[in-house]
């Protein structure tokens, strides 16, 4: 389709200079097994929750259906919840849901997580949210109930509560009338709450646990919508999209305008008919909208903006000619009126009077009857949809289809997700859990108070060993200036490490003058996070040791230089009695030793060199004259570092998504590609820590003169304590962030 007003060039060629993407939302479970009635999964949620719950959303529908005080007696559950707590203080209802509702999603990830299996994560939500669209309508259904009672108990003789009786007979009216207001207004507050939890913790919770990969499946229970009945609400739709027609009349309808926007995309050449799917597709993408139209205003500097320019002036004359473009103005003039005029006016009533002068005069007249309500507001908006000039035509133009594409979208979203509902069977009848849970089909989400002690059976361990660098030496400066070692190893290394200790629930295996062994179990049914967990904790002991390091010297002390290394072994630990003293037999233990060791002729020859990185290994003797023990005859350097074995590593890599990124940093003999993988360890309450490992290559030199003979193809991990290595990443991750 060619232009009037550009001589050359058609839509499909314009269309072609644009990256126009698409998306279908959809969501499957995996993995998982159907319930007692062969057709839907089975979900027991918290009771402790969901009793909670019921409390919350009860008093959100008497919040906003203004009925509290007619259902407050009548709930002495409620009253109970709000008794005061142990510091004197009055637990709130919305803040406990809230902390409850968080707690719930992290043991669902936590799951999720131990079981390898998204899904179940994926089904809880679907469960929970259920649970709460079903409570909304129930809890009305109880608030007006209660509403009736009370009007019963002013009823019969007692003539004094006759005007009482009236006023809450009208008020009780007035509840059903605005059922839809009272139940969007309640579900629009829980959506909140879900956002905050998201955005605090469980968002990066999730990611830490299983990167970015399943972003988009989860960005489906991120939508309001997911709180209404049917997604089609005249006051939500003007706060968060775009007021669409909703009478048979209207011309500018959902259907009537997606419709439109399917031609309009034909005529792009971006579908080949307007029953395509592709047209849903495109739709979905909101993003799809700036990249056509440039949010209204392109540039003509460059041939792209001259191509969206083009595209947007198409969009206008398509609307104009389907007779809904003065529409898709008053959609957004209506917006600032609806706080004082609606209600009484209905927003789709006061939307259409500004373009419809029978449909004004109905209005006016409504305004006069009502008296208090000032026209004023109402004729100032009617001047301006009927003197908009073309150019603010052209951008409330492009607007409306970016927001169009937004509740495309997340009507889609919505639609995606109601379906995946219907495949959940959330259950509260307890011979119905029962039934299930003998028949192993039942999934429980429960709290962690509510869950049945595990046995102290472990399955895993990881050890830890600090090693405290040339600690004779220290010992003798020490003597010489008359001070007591032993005090100052207590107070600048052991003393503060052990506060650490109950963070990490670290146990100690064994300590030495100058090395502490500690181990980490991890136990059947726990999350899995053992490796992560250490290795927050060796980056905690460095800093802390670094940090008392500074003060010492200062003081004129001297200062202590540390090694560490972790080991992880895929089994319980064994243990012998000495007399009745448990002994620790554990392969790692030795492991931990080599890591943290360090040779001291690599020592004197690293001295000095302004590094990034605090551990390196390499090879001196050929691998056939090691007897069939490489790792024996390794060199190591371990000043200030954190050396993990490959076992701790692929362990890691299983415990929180890690994402891999190459730097160009100095090295020991020429600056090089250095790759490293970053990722955030959950460590509970909202806490994360972040972690960066190195993945070296084990160099092999010639033992007389250090020289480098080659790279081999095995390799080394260190966990990174630099904070110049933290902030190239975040560098590079805020990067990419904004090139997004």
């Amino acid at each position: 389709m060619s232009f009037s007003f550009l001589q050359r060039g058609s839509l499909p060629d314009y269309a072609r200079q644009l990256v126009v993407t698409s998306d279908e939302p959809s969501l499957v479970l995996e993995s998982l097994v159907t319930g007692i009635d062969n057709l839907r999964h089975d979900v027991y949620l918290s009771s402790k929750f969901t009793e909670a719950a019921r409390q919350h959303i009860f008093k959100l529908v008497a919040k906003h259906g203004n009925v509290e005080d007619m259902v407050a007696d009548d709930r002495p559950a409620s009253r109970q919840h709000m008794r005061h707590n142990g510091n004197g203080n009055r637990q709130s209802d919305s803040t406990e849901f809230k902390r409850l509702l968080t707690e719930l999603h992290i043991a669902s990830l936590n799951r999720a997580k131990a079981e390898n299996n998204v899904s179940l994560d994926l089904l809880f939500r679907l469960a929970i949210l259920k649970f709460q669209r079903t409570e909304l309508v129930h809890q009305y259904a109880v608030a007006l109930e209660r509403c009736r009672n009370r009007v019963k108990s002013y009823e019969g003789p007692r003539q004094s509560g006759q005007s009482r009786t009236v006023e809450m007979r009208e008020r009780i009216a007035h509840f059903q009338i605005n059922k839809k207001t009272v139940l969007r207004r309640a579900g629009q507050d829980l959506f909140v709450v879900l956002r905050e939890a998201e955005k605090e913790i469980l968002g990066r919770t999730r990611r830490s646990l299983f990167g970015d990969a399943m972003t988009g499946k989860y960005e489906l229970f991120l939508n309001r919508l997911v709180f209404t009945e049917d997604g089609q609400d005249n006051l939500l739709n003007a706060e968060h999209y775009v007021m669409l027609g909703n009478y048979d009349r209207d011309k500018d309808r959902f259907e009537t305008m997606r419709d439109i926007a399917a031609r309009y995309l034909k005529s792009l050449g971006l579908v080949s008919d307007v029953e395509d799917p592709l047209v849903g597709r495109i739709l979905n993408v909101p993003e799809n909208a700036h990249e056509i139209m440039a949010g209204g205003a392109p540039e003509d500097s460059n041939t792209k903006g001259k191509a969206q320019k083009a595209l947007l002036h198409a969009w206008v004359e398509l609307l104009e000619r389907e007779g809904v473009i003065d529409s898709v103005v008053a959609s957004y003039e209506a917006v600032p009126l609806l706080a004082q005029y609606s209600p009484p006016i209905n927003p789709q009533q006061l939307k259409n009077a500004l373009i419809s002068r029978e449909e004004r005069r109905r209005v006016e007249t409504l305004l006069e009857e009502h008296g208090k309500l000032s026209p004023t507001g109402f004729h100032a908006a009617v001047k301006k949809v009927e003197s908009c000039k073309p150019a603010e035509r052209a951008k409330l133009a492009a607007r409306f289809f970016t927001d169009f594409t937004r509740y495309h979208r997340d009507l889609r979203r919505m639609e995606a997700v109601v379906e995946a509902m219907e495949n959940v069977n959330v259950l509260a009848n307890e011979r119905f859990r029962e039934l299930s849970a003998i028949n192993n089909t039942l999934y429980e989400f429960l709290l962690a108070e509510e869950q049945k002690p595990a046995e102290e059976k472990v399955i895993h361990h990881v050890v830890l060993k600090a090693d405290i660098r040339e600690s004779t030496t220290l010992t003798r400066m020490l003597l010489e200036k008359g001070l007591n070692p032993a005090s100052y190893f207590s107070l600048n290394f052991y003393d503060p490490i052990n506060k650490l200790l109950p963070k990490y629930e670290a146990k100690k295996v064994f300590i030495e003058g100058d090395a502490l062994i500690l181990a980490l179990f991890e136990r059947e049914g726990e999350p899995a996070l053992g490796v992560a967990q250490t290795c927050v904790l060796a980056k905690e002991i460095i800093q802390v040791v670094t940090a008392y390091n500074d003060r010492s010297l200062s003081a004129g002390l001297p200062s202590l230089e540390l090694g560490i290394g972790i080991s992880y072994q895929d089994s319980a630990p064994m243990y012998l009695m000495d007399g009745n003293k448990k002994i620790m037999i554990s392969k790692a233990l030795n492991e931990s030793d080599r890591l943290s060791s360090c040779s001291k002729g690599v020592r004197r020859l690293m001295k000095d060199r302004e590094l990034l990185f605090n551990v390196f290994s390499f090879k001196a003797v050929e691998d056939a004259d090691t007897g069939g023990n490489p790792d024996e005859f390794l060199l190591r350097y371990n000043i200030g570092g954190i050396h993990i074995n490959e076992a701790a590593f692929q362990k890691l890599r299983g415990e929180i998504s890690l994402q891999a990124y190459d730097l160009q940093v100095p090295m020991i003999w020429q600056k090089s590609a250095v790759r490293v993988y970053a990722g955030m360890v959950p460590l509970g309450q909202g806490s994360f820590h972040h972690i960066i490992v190195r993945e070296g290559c084990i160099t092999h030199v010639d033992a007389r003169d250090f020289s480098p003979k080659g790279v081999t193809d095995r390799y080394y991990y260190e966990v990174c304590t630099h904070p110049k290595i933290y902030q190239a990443i975040e560098a590079v991750s805020n990067s990419l962030v904004a090139a997004r």
